[in-house]
């Protein structure tokens, strides 16, 4: 398994480095080439090294493709990896949506065999920490691997961004509850517009709104973020004191009146571009057995 871990690293490094670019470029690849190159785990002992948005992990493990009560989606991006910890959750939340009216879960991207950036698409998911979920309750959960990659999700937000879609429903709501109210579970990313929905409805103990952070494009799907699950793991800030309701309803009379876009951030990097000399020593490691 090793060998032919480190033969596809070897591979990948050598590709980048007959392509034309500079000397430079060709001794510092890219880090998501590297990390996107690998088709399977280390199998070491599981740990997230660095940060959500610039790390990698070791001993990740594949979510099974269908499961009694969940499929995962888009296999052809091999992003069905994650943290042991993080793939016990979704087995466990898949088994939980069945209480709501749910036959299971459809599980969008989680990370990829050894982490790192990806190719395409996201900033985070680069320790096995984080998977996104549809918003889309499953027609079935005997879909071809052809049907996963055409079938898509469902908006939960109507056209205009300020009020829920009919498709958004108190099993929405439920699912999305019982997800917060984990242990494990440090943050959920969702539209404002799902967190004003459930703000207003919950008529119960409020506590579990405080995980719920609003977030434009996450309309289809909601973000889960587990906490960090060792050392050398980098947690962010807890989420402000209290449920975090004006804020997401401040998020939507922003999209009313949009106030003056703030100057471009001239510090701000895409993790696309990271070169993997720029990734964590232990990441620079992992890669490098």
């Amino acid at each position: 398994m090793m060998g032919k871990i480190r033969h596809l690293a070897a591979a990948a490094l050598l590709a980048l480095a007959t392509l034309p670019a500079s000397p430079a470029a060709a001794a510092d690849p890219l880090a998501k080439d590297v990390f996107g190159a690998f088709r399977t785990s280390n199998g070491g002992a599981p740990a997230a090294i660095g940060g959500y948005s610039r790390g990698c992990a070791s001993g990740n493990i594949q979510l099974p493709e269908t499961g009694p009560t969940w499929q995962a989606m888009r296999l052809s991006r091999n992003r069905n990896w994650g943290n042991p910890q993080l793939v016990q959750f979704l087995m466990d939340l898949s088994r939980q949506a069945t209480r709501f009216g749910w036959a299971g879960l459809y599980i969008g991207d989680m990370s990829q065999p050894l982490g790192g950036p990806m190719v395409s698409g996201h900033a985070s998911h680069q320790i096995g920490l984080d998977a996104d979920i549809w918003m889309l309750p499953p027609r079935s959960l005997r879909l071809s691997p052809a049907e996963r990659e055409s079938i898509s999700s469902q908006s939960v937000v109507a056209k205009g961004g300020i009020r829920p879609s009919p498709l958004w429903s108190a099993s929405h709501h439920a699912l999305l509850r019982a997800a917060a109210s984990d242990r494990r579970v440090a943050r959920i990313f969702v539209d404002p517009v799902a967190k004003v929905a459930m703000c207003q409805a919950e008529r119960g103990n409020r506590a579990y709104l405080r995980k719920i952070r609003p977030i434009n494009n996450h309309d289809y799907h909601f973000h889960v973020r587990l906490a960090c699950t060792n050392a050398g793991c980098q947690d962010q800030d807890p989420p402000p004191p209290g449920d975090g309701c004006a804020e997401a309803q401040q998020w939507i009379a922003n999209r009313i009146n949009p106030p003056p876009a703030p100057p471009p951030d001239p510090e701000y990097r895409h993790p696309r571009s990271f070169r993997l000399s720029e990734m964590p020593p232990g990441c620079r490691a992992l890669v490098a057995r």
